[in-house]
C-alpha cells in the first residue's frame, strides 16, 4: 500500500492527473475521471496506478518470454524519451513517422531496411568510393532518410508481439494495423480518447513531458526486469547442463551400453546363415537345348 501511495504522489507531482477540457472529452472515459475543475477534467490516479501496474505486469511477461515490444510515439514531447528508453532495453521503436503498412506490409518495409543496411555496409568497407560523386551523394541521402524513419526497427526480423502507444488518438494508424494483425496493444489514454480501443489502457496525461517520462520509465523498468529474469533462467539451464555426471550415473550408462552390445551379438549369432544358390550346368534361365552337353539319349 505504501508503494502505491508513493507512486501516486510521484504521478501527482508529474501532472499525470490533468486531462483535457470538458468540451473535448470522450464519454467512455467517465469511469477514469475523478472530478472537473475550471472546465478541465481530473483523472483518477487510483485508476492510473491500477492500469499502470497491470500493463507493467503484462509487458514483463511478454519480455520474459523473449518476444519484442514496439514503442510508438511520434509526438514532439515524447520522441526523445521513448527513443532513449527503448534503446536501453533493446526494443524496437518508431518516433519520427508511422509509415502506412509498417506492420500489415512488413515484408516490404523489411526490404527497405535491408537496403539501408547494405548502403551502411558499403560506407563502412569503403566500396562506395568506387562510385561517382553524384551516386555517393544520392546513396548517403537515401540512407539518412531511411535511418530517420526505419532506424528504430532495423534489428527486428518479424512483427512484434505487442505495441505500446503514447497517444492512441495520435497513433490511430498504428493501432488499426495492430488490431488487424491481432497484436496486443497497450497505451496512454487521455480524457479525449476511447479506452476500449486498446487492451491495456493507462489513463494519464499524454501531453506533458514529465507525465510521459514517468509512465514510460516505469514500463521500461518492468520490461528490463522481465529480460533480467529470462537471462537468469537461461544461465541456470546452462550451468545445470554443464554439471558433470556422478560416478553412479556414469557406471549405469556404461552397463547399459555393454548390455545393448551383448544383445546385438546374440542376435547376430542366432541368425541362420543365408544359402547361396549356385547355378548348375545348363541353368541359364531359359529352356534346355536338345543335343547340348546335358542332353540324354533320345
Amino acid at each position: 500500500m505504501e508503494n502505491n501511495t508513493s507512486l501516486q504522489q510521484q504521478l501527482l507531482e508529474a501532472g499525470v492527473h490533468f486531462g483535457h477540457l470538458r468540451k473535448k472529452w470522450n464519454p467512455k472515459m467517465l469511469p477514469y475521471i475523478f472530478a472537473e475543475k475550471k472546465g478541465i477534467h481530473i483523472i483518477d490516479l487510483n485508476k492510473t496506478v491500477e492500469g499502470l501496474q497491470e500493463t507493467a505486469a503484462a509487458l514483463k511477461s511478454i519480455a520474459k518470454s523473449g518476444k519484442k515490444i514496439m514503442f510508438v510515439a511520434t509526438k514532439k514531447q515524447a520522441k526523445e524519451i521513448v527513443a532513449d528508453c527503448a534503446q536501453k532495453i533493446n526494443m524496437p521503436f518508431v518516433t519520427e513517422r508511422w509509415l502506412g503498412g509498417m506492420l500489415t506490409n512488413f515484408n516490404t518495409v523489411r526490404k527497405s531496411v535491408k537496403k539501408m543496411q547494405s548502403i551502411e555496409k558499403m560506407l563502412n568497407d569503403g566500396s562506395i568510393d568506387n562510385l561517382t560523386k553524384k551516386e555517393r551523394l544520392t546513396l548517403t541521402r537515401d540512407k539518412e532518410k531511411m535511418e530517420k524513419v526505419l532506424g528504430g526497427i532495423a534489428q527486428i526480423s518479424r512483427v512484434p508481439a505487442a505495441l505500446f502507444l503514447v497517444d492512441i488518438g495520435h497513433e490511430h494508424i498504428a493501432l488499426a494495423e495492430a488490431k488487424r494483425l491481432g497484436i496486443t496493444t497497450f497505451g496512454m489514454v487521455d480524457t479525449n480518447c476511447d479506452p476500449n480501443k486498446v487492451e491495456f489502457a493507462i489513463p494519464a496525461n499524454d501531453d506533458a513531458t514529465k507525465s510521459i517520462a514517468i509512465i514510460v520509465n516505469y514500463i521500461t523498468a518492468a520490461i528490463a526486469e522481465g529480460l533480467a529474469e529470462r537471462q537468469a533462467e537461461k544461465d541456470e539451464d546452462d550451468s545445470a547442463s554443464d554439471v558433470e555426471e556422478s560416478p553412479e550415473a556414469k557406471a549405469a550408462r556404461f552397463e547399459q551400453k555393454v548390455g545393448e552390445g551383448d544383445d546385438r551379438g546374440k542376435r547376430t549369432k542366432g541368425a541362420a546363415p543365408t544359402k547361396r544358390r549356385v547355378a548348375g550346368p545348363g541353368a541359364g534361365g531359359g529352356a534346355r537345348r536338345p543335343g547340348g552337353p546335358g542332353a540324354g539319349p533320345r
